[in-house]
């Protein structure tokens, strides 16, 4: 399934390539995490009434 990285230089694209589970893995590193933070950065602030 993963293949090992045969490029002289291995770039996110190279890494990105190796299927379907690395990109979706990837897009939810760059969404879904900043979303998590943003939940609980925005309930604290509800908290304390701001």
């Amino acid at each position: 399934m993963i293949e090992p990285c045969t490029d002289v230089v291995c770039s996110i694209w190279s890494i990105l390539n190796q299927g379907p589970m690395t990109l979706t893995i990837f897009l939810h590193t760059l969404i879904v995490l900043p979303m998590v933070w943003l939940y609980f950065d925005e309930k604290k602030k509800l908290q304390r009434g701001e």
